[in-house]
C-alpha cells in the first residue's frame, strides 16, 4: 500500500467519524427538544466518538461490504429514544428520524462550500489545495451517501420514520414490533443481492443520488 493510498484512507476515516457522530447526536437532540430525555440521560448528546461507535455497524459491516464488493456503508450506535414521550408520536417519529439525514445534508453542503471558497485561484498553494480538495470531497460524498442511504424507507433506517404518520394506531404498534427483525433483511439487500445478481441496486441508487449531487457541487473544481 503506497503513501497516497494510506493518506486517502486516513482522510476518509477522519471524514466518516464526524458524519456518523453528528448524525446520531441530531436524532437525540431533536427527540430531547420534543420532550424525550432518553438520549440526554444516557449521555448520548455528546460529540465524543467513543460514545457512538458500534462494533458491528462502525467496523464489521463496512469490512464485510468491502470484501463483498458492494457499496460500503456503516453506522454509529443508534441513539435511543422513546416515542411515548412525544405529544404527537407520528410527528415526533418523523422529525426525529429525519434529523440525522438533515444533519448530513447540512454537513455535505458545508464541505462543498468550503472547497469552493478555499480553492479559489491563488488562495492556497497547489500542493496543499489537492489535499483540501480530497478532504472536502470525501467529507461531502460520505455525508450525502449517509443521507440518501438512511432515507431508504426500510427499517431500521431513518427513512422508515416517514411511514409512521400514515399508519393507524394498531398498524403503528405492529410496525414497532417488526422493526427489530428488519436488520437481517437489510443485510441481505446489501450483501446477498449484489453477490447473487452481480450488481448492487443500492450502489446504483447511491451513485445516482449522492454521487451525482457531489459531482454537481464540485463540478467546477474537477
Amino acid at each position: 500500500m503506497d503513501t497516497n493510498t494510506i493518506i486517502n484512507s486516513v482522510i476518509m476515516i477522519v471524514c466518516f467519524v464526524p458524519a456518523i457522530v453528528v448524525h446520531e447526536v441530531a436524532h437525540g437532540f431533536v427527540a430531547w427538544k420534543l420532550g424525550d430525555p432518553t438520549a440526554k440521560s444516557q449521555g448520548r448528546l455528546s460529540l465524543n466518538p467513543l460514545k457512538h461507535i458500534d462494533p458491528f455497524g462502525t467496523v464489521i459491516l463496512p469490512l464485510i461490504l468491502l470484501m463483498a464488493g458492494g457499496p460500503v456503508f456503516g453506522y454509529a450506535k443508534p441513539v435511543p429514544y422513546n416515542p411515548s414521550y412525544f405529544k404527537d408520536i407520528r410527528k415526533g417519529e418523523l422529525l426525529t428520524g429525519l434529523a440525522g439525514p438533515a444533519s448530513n445534508l447540512a454537513m455535505g453542503i458545508i464541505g462543498a462550500l468550503l472547497a469552493n471558497v478555499l480553492l479559489l485561484p491563488g488562495l492556497v498553494p497547489v500542493s496543499i489545495g489537492s489535499w483540501i480538495f480530497l478532504a472536502c470531497y470525501y467529507f461531502t460524498l460520505i455525508n450525502f451517501c449517509l443521507m440518501f442511504f438512511n432515507l431508504l424507507p426500510i427499517p431500521p433506517l431513518d427513512g422508515s420514520s416517514i411511514i409512521a404518520p400514515f399508519l393507524s394506531n394498531k398498524a403503528l404498534r405492529k410496525y414497532y414490533s417488526i422493526q427489530r427483525f428488519a436488520l437481517p433483511a437489510l443485510l441481505i439487500l446489501l450483501i446477498a443481492v449484489p453477490y447473487v445478481l452481480n450488481f448492487s441496486p443500492i450502489g446504483i441508487y447511491i451513485d445516482a443520488t449522492a454521487g451525482n449531487l457531489t459531482r454537481l457541487l464540485f463540478g467546477a473544481l474537477f
